[in-house]
């Protein structure tokens, strides 16, 4: 293989040696078959810059996933099982091929292939189990709330691994506008009236994240639709959307879930709005997942909500006197293939200063649940990321970006550091500024 920087060396240069690029074939593998072993993934793919490894490049991985299909690499192989570990599924690389090659479906179906092999990880398999599960991430979640809320979590925040974690619990915490104190928040008299009769009627995905730790996005996304000229309405018997399992392998755990999701959904709303870039895109993708059309026309009515507000401007609010850097999560830019409607959001509001950092566009380390599983790797991608906002001329009070794994992420990076930069999710900043410029008290 040639092209891009570095070789095949590290640890996984003599995995790759002798293992030839494969012919066409079919099944989920065959998404890879494109790939004409070029080398323009490479400056795209935050494993390989951290690493320098060829193995660990998208490239690399897919000559490894084609070597596993034919049999010419053990699905035991620890190696491979290595390399195709580390990768984040950021699918960073797709934008960037002149030759159009599906990576991601391409490692989806070697992870539910290892996975059926190896099973899980003991620390993997145990998140999934919580996950899977409505009363047990519930639970699990309660208790880091009530670590953030009485300050333990900020207290304990820092560099190591036990640490970090908690500096991510700390990262939930809603952000503080300055000059404002506490997080503004409306009476429920200052809500706007929900729309006429025939407005877009939009069902909320609450999620399990987002629903515990984020409730003030939902907060915010509530009041901006409405705002906006939206009919928002709550959907019961949801559940997770399966996006960790299904990013894990675990297939069958997040067809039970999806399954329970298009069952709440069913012809309740015109839209289904998310404010987790990770859930919407597997949502928009149930109809790949569960094979039916049902789940298609599902997939169909889903929007992030930066798209439904783009979609109506948005109105305009109140001037915010401030920086702040906006980073692109994953999942929204690369598998939704959402761009400019955060941006739209963001350019909506008076007085705000965007910076868009080099590298704006890369992961964090988050990933799922990437950063509990490998998480010196997860580091080294994040410690990229703060250098920018370190090194930003001016500083950004905030960063926001559209995922709660990357709000985490990004904020525990941010708390370890002891950077006074705080994170919010773009909805947010739209909510301040419409409390800012009385569009809640205005009675629309």
């Amino acid at each position: 293989m040639s092209g891009g920087r570095g070789g095949s060396g590290g640890k996984g240069g003599n995995l790759l040696e002798g293992v030839v690029p494969a012919s066409p074939a079919p099944s989920g593998f065959s998404s890879l078959t494109p790939c004409v072993h070029c080398g323009f993934c490479l400056p795209a793919c935050p494993t390989y810059l951290a690493t320098g490894d060829e193995a660990d490049s998208p490239r690399g991985r897919i000559v490894l996933m084609r070597a596993l299909e034919r049999g010419e690499i053990a699905p035991t192989d620890a190696a491979l099982l290595h390399h195709l570990d580390a990768c984040l599924g950021c699918r960073g690389c797709e934008p960037v091929c002149p030759s159009g090659v599906g990576y991601g479906r391409g490692l989806e179906t070697a992870r539910v292939m290892l996975a059926s092999t190896r099973g899980f990880r003991p620390l993997a398999r145990t998140i999934l189990t919580v996950f899977g599960r409505n009363w047990l991430w519930r639970t699990v979640f309660a208790g880091a709330r009530w670590l953030r809320d009485l300050g333990i979590a900020g207290a304990l925040a820092g560099r190591g691994r036990q640490g970090f974690g908690m500096a991510m619990i700390a990262a939930t915490k809603p952000a503080r506008r300055v000059g404002w104190g506490e997080a503004a928040r409306s009476n429920e008299a200052d809500l706007p009236r929900p729309g006429s009769p025939a407005a877009p009627t939009v069902a909320l995905f609450r999620g399990c994240v987002m629903d515990t730790l984020f409730t003030h996005v939902h907060e915010a996304t509530r009041r901006t639709l409405l705002a906006n000229g939206y009919r928002v309405i709550d959907i019961g018997g949801q559940v997770c959307c399966g996006a960790l399992h299904d990013h894990a392998g675990d297939r069958e755990g997040a067809i039970t879930l999806a399954r329970v999701n298009l069952r709440a959904f069913a012809n309740h709303a015109d839209y289904v709005v998310v404010n987790s870039a990770g859930c919407g895109a597997l949502l928009k993708d149930y109809g790949h997942l569960l094979g039916s059309g049902e789940a298609e026309a599902f997939g169909t009515k889903v929007r992030d909500v930066a798209e439904l507000l783009a979609d109506r401007g948005p109105r305009t609010g109140g001037v915010l006197d401030m920086d702040v850097a906006y980073d692109a999560p994953c999942h929204l830019q690369h598998a939704q293939r959402v761009h400019d409607a955060p941006l739209a959001v963001l350019r909506a509001i008076p007085g705000l200063r965007l910076q868009l950092l080099p590298g704006f566009d890369r992961c964090c380390g988050s990933a799922g649940i990437y950063s509990l599983l490998e998480p010196a790797m997860s580091r080294a991608v994040l410690d990229a990321k703060i250098r920018t906002f370190v090194e930003a001329s001016p500083p950004p009070a905030l960063v926001v970006t559209g995922n709660p794994g990357c709000l985490m992420q990004i904020g525990g990076g941010l708390r370890a550091e002891g950077l006074p930069i705080q994170v919010a999710h773009p909805v947010e900043l739209l909510d301040w500024s419409y409390q800012e410029g009385g569009v809640y008290r205005s009675g629309d």
